[in-house]
């Protein structure tokens, strides 16, 4: 993979949604809860007023509608400022 956040945005690797089943009938993915932790894939530089945190491998918790969706090589990506993270893990 070859992509680099710019200033203070970082690139998430989102956790893979749990399979629930409710007494053998399985959910679709549709009404799968959407994963709110990931792990840090690529961070940017930062920016003159706001220092980067996050660091590779940081595993985070971030808000439910953050980031955008991307998609690299069949992987599915989120790409957010660091200010959309909540907490490190």
């Amino acid at each position: 993979m070859n992509i680099r956040p710019l200033a203070d945005r970082v690139l998430i690797k989102p956790a893979a949604a749990e399979e629930k089943t409710l007494g053998g009938i399985i959910i679709p993915d549709s009404a799968k809860e959407k994963p709110l932790k990931g792990e840090v894939v690529a961070v940017g530089n930062g920016t003159k007023d706001d220092e980067m945190v996050l660091k590779n491998g940081d595993t985070v918790l971030y808000g439910k509608y953050a980031g955008t969706e991307i998609e690299l090589d069949g992987e599915k990506y989120l790409i957010m400022r660091q200010s959309d993270v909540l907490a490190i893990i």
